[in-house]
């Protein structure tokens, strides 16, 4: 299995450490968008060592501390896609720290929640939750 992510070279990172590195994102979702990816080829977080999530963990934290002080996002949404059917498209694990800006979306509420239609906003009066 390849990864583009692995044609990435250490110029091209925001901050990494031995176990992942972090890039800002080619295709932003907004400004200051970062991926945090490990460095071995592990295709979700679910095949991820415990090191490798602390790695990112940690990476997150630095990025974020970037991000802040360079363009003063409002909030952060984190979010992981696992195989295709939750929309992942590149089979290497990548981590999304999105900033968030006042005004972005017309209602932020529900955030991550959105990724089904209908499905985002629960304080709405319409909203119909999933069943089993």
């Amino acid at each position: 299995m390849s990864s583009p992510f692995l044609e990435i070279t250490s110029e091209d990172y925001l901050v990494e450490n031995d176990l992942a590195f972090a890039i800002y994102d080619r295709y932003p979702v907004t400004v200051g968008h970062v991926l945090i990816i490990t460095k071995r080829l592990a295709p979700t977080w679910f095949d991820t060592t415990a090191e490798e999530k602390q790695a990112i963990f940690q990476l997150l934290e630095e990025a974020r501390e970037i991000v802040e002080e360079k363009f003063s996002p409002d909030g952060f949404n984190i979010g992981i896609n696992c195989k295709a059917a939750a929309g992942q498209t590149v089979n290497h694990l990548h981590v999304h720290l999105i900033p968030r800006y006042q005004g972005d979306v017309d209602d932020p509420r529900g955030g991550v929640r959105h990724l089904i239609p209908d499905r985002g906003n629960y304080l709405a009066d319409d909203f119909v939750p999933a069943t089993s």
